[in-house]
């Protein structure tokens, strides 16, 4: 069948918007109409950061529609259900096994290089391939084609426009929280980087009756929403230097008794890594979730003698599974409240909905159909 698709011919262009084949469900394979994608910083890097052999490409990887057809081979979802798209995992590996979804043998395969496992691509153009599959979706599209491991069957009464971030930003920033640091109301959190991730889990420390949340950004527009939580505001270029060391450890060691015992980047800026990583108390720990350089520097001493960890976690360590609807029952229950951080868009205006979450504009915008 035919379907419309947002989509980079060549690497660093801006989205088009053409019609073209998507094949129907194989047996594992699920079709889903698409209803919103969330846009998502990695959707934007992809642009540039994938090889020019790998366009023309469709992405997005926070859909939300309503399945229109289901393989022979599939299970537990059906034709009618209103589903949240999430990454791919294999669900049989030793790792997946273990519970380590995001950490999949074959994640690499099924989630970024544009094609099944068997080298064949969901799209095509005119007879030629188009590369799709992305996190096992592709969800820039009308239709998308996705697994039983990455369809999350949800309530129909719920908005699909405000859940369709759950499937990777809000799971990635509030599973940071709630899977891997599971702070409490004695510890303190910062987080560097205040976008629609570091927000999400700002809202989870919430959640968790964090004593301290501290948010770190540039953008005053993101502190403001970030104080909403209760989060304390730092702009580091506020920050007058008044001695040899860092403005910025100094300030957030002052906010939380000595140095935090958790933290998040969504940065991946090499120096607020560092100084992330300075800023945590004895035996803290911070998660690194941005993509970016590849590499920062440490200071190793510190880290040595006060026993700190540095790790990065894919998905906030989640299976989406269970996560997304872990994070919709407490969005039901007001413990989550991220719906003020969207702001909706007619798909025909990607580029616009880039260029305003890149300024700061908005935090997290939703694309409709």
């Amino acid at each position: 069948m035919r379907t419309t698709v947002a989509i980079v011919n060549e690497q660093g262009q801006d989205f088009t918007f053409e019609e073209v084949e998507i094949d129907g469900p194989r047996a594992d394979e699920v079709l889903v109409r698409i209803v919103a994608t969330g846009l998502c910083h990695t959707d934007i890097t992809m642009r540039t950061m994938l090889p020019p052999e790998m366009f023309p490409n469709v992405f997005g990887h926070e859909g939300a529609g309503v399945v229109e057809e289901v393989g022979a081979d599939v299970s537990g979802i059906a034709v009618g259900d209103h589903v949240v798209l999430s990454l791919r995992s294999c669900r049989s590996c030793a790792k997946c096994d273990a519970g380590m979804i995001g950490y999949c043998e074959s994640s690499l395969m099924i989630n970024y290089m544009g094609m099944r496992m068997d080298g064949s691509t969901t799209y095509s153009r005119d007879g030629s391939p188009v590369f799709g599959s992305f996190f096992g979706q592709s969800s820039f599209s009308q239709h998308a084609i996705a697994y039983a491991d990455n369809v999350v069957v949800v309530d129909k009464a719920l908005d699909l426009t405000k859940i369709a971030p759950y499937g990777c930003g809000f799971q990635t920033g509030a599973g940071a929280v709630l899977n891997v640091l599971q702070p409490g109301p004695t510890d303190s959190l910062a987080v560097y980087g205040v976008g629609a991730v570091g927000l999400a889990a700002i809202a989870a420390a919430k959640a968790q009756g964090v004593g301290t949340i501290i948010a770190v950004d540039l953008m005053q527009s993101r502190l403001d929403v970030a104080a909403r939580y209760g989060a304390i505001g730092v702009n580091p270029a506020e920050l007058a230097q008044t001695g040899l060391g860092s403005p910025l450890v100094d300030r957030v060691k002052e906010l939380s008794g000595g140095g935090t015992s958790g933290a998040v980047d969504t940065t991946a800026v090499p120096a607020v890594i560092k100084q992330a990583a300075q800023a945590l108390g004895v035996r803290g720990q911070l998660v690194i979730l941005g993509l970016g350089a590849e590499e920062f520097p440490v200071d190793a001493i510190d880290i040595m003698q006060n026993g700190k960890v540095i790790r990065g976690s894919v998905e906030g360590d989640s299976d989406p599974l269970t996560m997304v609807p872990r994070l919709i029952e407490m969005h039901e229950a007001g413990q989550f409240d991220v719906d003020d951080l969207m702001v909706s868009y007619p798909f025909t205006q990607i580029n616009t909905a880039i260029s305003d979450v890149s300024t700061g504009k908005v935090v997290k915008p939703v694309l409709v159909w």
